[in-house]
């Protein structure tokens, strides 16, 4: 989901990684890593040592990862479970949504940082200090211009500019940018990879999994969609002209 005016492709080597077949299997599954993350995905495919995971049916999204990481496959059985938004919700996602297209990033992932990090609280705080929806420290807010972490537009531009530089740093490897914005790039470099503390392993394996409820959602919608439109379109030209009318009067005003 990511190259263009609104999509980055998502690189992930060394730390994800999978260990299967070769040819294309078919959507909605799970890729169960051995290090214990899991990555739902439409559909995969084997190159050598890698298994590219498409994250969308039409192949606008994927991952990259190390065969030989994977421990095993299985169907996604799970329900996708729909964040909890503040009243205002419409407001921050046209926010998230323009902010998402000036830095080049995907609002869904966006949104899938901001529920992982305050659950769409612009008021929280964490215990070591952290700030606002994306969750920014003092030192990180004042570094980005962040006069007022609490202002959920200064917030989500901070946030996501961030994760935007976190991005570039690590060649779009999307896992190690996550795991530097949950515990700092330092950490990142001194391990070469995803620190070894469950809190950041947890939180990459939380904002994956939600972003690829998103995209799956948001495929099922479209398919949707589409069998509509297709049906619509082998209907009579007398019967898409009828309606009944209540209909009518409501659409004459």
């Amino acid at each position: 989901m990511l190259v263009g005016p609104v999509k980055i492709w998502l690189k992930v080597v060394s730390f994800l990684a999978l260990a299967v077949a070769s040819s294309a299997a078919l959507a909605s599954d799970v890729a169960v890593l051995r290090n214990g993350f899991s990555i739902r995905h439409e559909r995969r495919e084997v190159t050598g040592s890698v298994t590219r995971l498409y994250l969308t049916a039409d192949g606008s999204g994927y991952v990259d990862v190390s065969t030989e990481q994977i421990d095993r496959f299985e169907k996604d059985l799970s329900p996708a479970v729909p964040a909890t938004r503040p009243e205002n919700s419409q407001k921050l996602d046209a926010v998230i949504n323009s902010i998402g297209d000036l830095h080049h990033i995907d609002p869904d992932l966006i949104n899938s940082v901001i529920h992982a990090e305050s659950g769409f609280n612009p008021r929280a705080v964490s215990p070591k200090g952290a700030q606002g929806l994306m969750q920014l420290m003092p030192q990180t807010a004042s570094h980005l211009g962040v006069a007022n972490a609490f202002d959920p537009r200064a917030n989500v531009e901070g946030g996501t500019r961030y994760l935007r530089e976190l991005l570039e740093r690590y060649n779009f490897d999307l896992i190690k940018a996550l795991a530097a914005y949950n515990a700092g790039p330092h950490r990142v470099e001194q391990y070469r990879g995803v620190p070894p503390y469950f809190e950041t392993r947890a939180y990459v394996a939380r904002v994956v999994r939600d972003f690829n409820r998103k995209k799956l959602a948001e495929r099922k919608t479209s398919t949707k969609a589409k069998t509509i439109s297709k049906v619509q379109a082998r209907r009579p030209a007398t019967a898409k002209q009828a309606a009944p009318p209540v209909l009518a009067q409501q659409t004459s005003h």
